[in-house]
């Protein structure tokens, strides 16, 4: 499958498709739950596995010092003017390996891109691999199989010269597929005049169970809790000492 254009050559108007300033109150959730009850302090490190535009990082500058990695060079690039002061790195995290631990460990959106379950173990492996013994892990998908709901989105934003808006149809998943495509029609404006992008991208989608069985054989220790007011899963971690 070609790799969606949104983390490509059209990788710029990602802020105005998704805001970071969208991302403050979920943010702090996942902060506190990486934290796991210390005190915020810079010199702890974290690293985040698919960060996108770096986004949920910026907003928790203050508790970490973050390397942020992601596997599309252009997304790397949006981050890296939102959050100069990280370490950023070009990766693919079924596969990175930095020979070195972090005391936080967290994927969010990326981690939807893990489209079958191969994928899904590499991820987790990789994460468990670069989290210190007691660190903690923080995965966040948009969904498991048992929340997917099909449907529409739309929305959009206008920005300094120029303005997107966007139409979004998550098809129907299969009851043998672990994952469903998502086609994403974008209206992109500017110098007066405007395109109509389409744009296709895959997510993965798996049970409650497959999460649990990939968390516990990695080694991880975990709890499950839901995001409120969305729903979204969210796999709490900890690496054991």
């Amino acid at each position: 499958m070609t790799p969606p254009r949104l983390y490509g050559d059209l990788a710029g108007w990602w802020p105005l498709l998704s805001p970071p300033e969208d991302y403050a109150d979920e943010a702090a959730i996942y902060r506190e739950q990486l934290l796991a009850g210390r005190a915020p302090d810079r010199a702890m490190t974290a690293l985040e596995l698919g960060c996108g535009g770096g986004h949920c990082a910026f907003h928790m500058q203050d508790a970490f010092s973050w390397t942020l990695t992601d596997l599309s060079s252009a997304m790397v690039a949006q981050s890296r003017r939102l959050n100069p002061r990280a370490e950023h790195i070009v990766a693919d995290m079924r596969t990175m390996r930095l020979e070195r631990a972090f005391d936080a460990v967290f994927a969010h959106d990326a981690i939807c891109y893990m489209t079958t379950r191969d994928d899904l173990r590499a991820a987790i492996v990789t994460a468990f691999a670069h989290c210190r013994p007691g660190g903690a892990a923080l995965f966040v998908p948009d969904c498991v199989r048992e929340t997917f709901t099909s449907g529409t989105d739309q929305g959009g934003r206008d920005g300094d010269g120029r303005a997107l808006r966007y139409f979004e149809w998550l098809h129907e998943l299969r009851a043998d597929a672990t994952s469903v495509q998502s086609d994403m029609v974008l209206m992109l404006r500017e110098h007066d005049e405007t395109r109509v992008v389409h744009d296709r991208h895959e997510f993965g989608v798996f049970a409650r169970a497959v999460w649990h069985e990939e968390l516990h054989a990695a080694g991880f220790e975990f709890v499950e809790r839901s995001l409120q007011p969305e729903g979204r899963p969210l796999f709490a971690c900890r690496r054991p000492r």
